[in-house]
């Protein structure tokens, strides 16, 4: 009897895995397989259109500012804050390169101020919020309100986009081994930031600080300092990427960043539910934010109406953001 029960409790064992497997396989690449399946459907639906090489390069060219911007919510989610002023952010630093491009300073100083602008910006925020226990989402509210009256001043309201040299616009517009260089730059600054967050002690420090500050505390890791650099980091991208869009268009406008705000969230927990379970991490974000452009590409070639992409942003950040609290612990 003992011997039946002992062989019963075995198999009982070795088929609980099974099941548990399966449906940790769902909860850890769902997200990658509903991204694979929107891209068959397009297939089916427009063929001629969608399924181009051609296309896709098109695509990579159009999430590339996406996935940027979507890199630093990635950094300052993993330490269990949020920044509300990337949008703004973005879209200052655009302005300034292009300002500065007309006014004659080197294209080299015109890219690069920008991100050293919002450095500073950014490590500003950091220091509120953790010096004065100041909610991130207020702070950096706050200072995209002043950042966003700021990039009106500086341009009166308009575009920038007169006397803007040729030269501005080479890292946006041109290509190198027949693809976009932005979409190159996309890929470096993805490989870049996933090896600082998954190998490096900098990385495992944020993430320590995202699961559990006080214990980081207790452990010797300076919480504040680490916070203030994960919020630089996120400004100096979002400024890299309105930089980017500014190269792109060869123009600027004061809220020309406005728009990624909403989606580089939507990105950042759409890759929560990819690869890890709940946890910020750099190429479900890459993964979220091409499914975004994926949807908003495919859409655009069956001619749905554009405000319908704003809907279903919206409503991929609501799912994203159930099924991660379900993958944590709604189970």
């Amino acid at each position: 009897m003992d011997q039946t029960n002992t062989k019963g409790t075995a198999a009982a064992a070795s088929a609980k895995p099974t099941s548990f497997s399966f449906g940790r396989l769902m909860r850890t690449y769902g997200t990658a397989f509903a991204g694979l399946l929107i891209v068959l459907v397009f297939c089916a639906l427009s063929p001629d259109s969608f399924a181009t090489w051609g296309n896709a390069v098109n695509i990579s060219r159009q999430i590339s500012f996406l996935v940027i911007i979507g890199l630093g919510t990635t950094i300052v989610m993993a330490v269990g804050e949020f920044d509300l002023s990337v949008g703004a952010t973005a879209s200052l630093g655009g302005v300034i390169a292009a300002k500065m491009a007309v006014a004659g300073v080197p294209i080299w100083l015109s890219l690069l101020a920008p991100l050293a602008v919002a450095f500073v910006i950014g490590y500003v925020n950091g220091y509120i919020v953790t010096r004065f226990r100041v909610l991130s989402f207020v702070t950096t509210l706050a200072m995209g309100t002043i950042l966003g009256g700021f990039t009106f001043w500086l341009t009166g309201g308009a575009t920038v986009f007169e006397n803007i040299p040729e030269s501005f616009g080479t890292i946006g517009q041109s290509e190198w081994l027949g693809l976009p260089l932005l979409s190159l730059i996309m890929v470096l600054f993805t490989i870049l930031f996933w090896h600082i967050m998954a190998n490096s002690a900098f990385g495992r420090r944020l993430y320590a600080i995202g699961g559990n500050e006080a214990a980081s505390r207790i452990a010797g890791v300076a919480v504040a300092r680490n916070k203030n650099v994960a919020f630089a980091l996120c400004a100096a991208l979002a400024a890299l990427t309105g930089v980017l869009m500014a190269s792109r268009l060869g123009s600027a406008h004061p809220t020309g960043g406005a728009g990624l705000f909403l989606p580089a969230y939507a990105a950042a927990f759409l890759g929560m539910t990819a690869f890890k379970e709940g946890v910020p991490n750099i190429w479900g974000t890459f993964i979220g934010a091409a499914i975004i452009g994926i949807l908003a590409n495919g859409l655009t070639i069956l001619e749905v109406p554009t405000f319908m992409q704003d809907v279903i942003t919206g409503c991929i950040l609501i799912a994203a953001v159930i099924v991660q609290r379900l993958g944590r612990g709604g189970r």
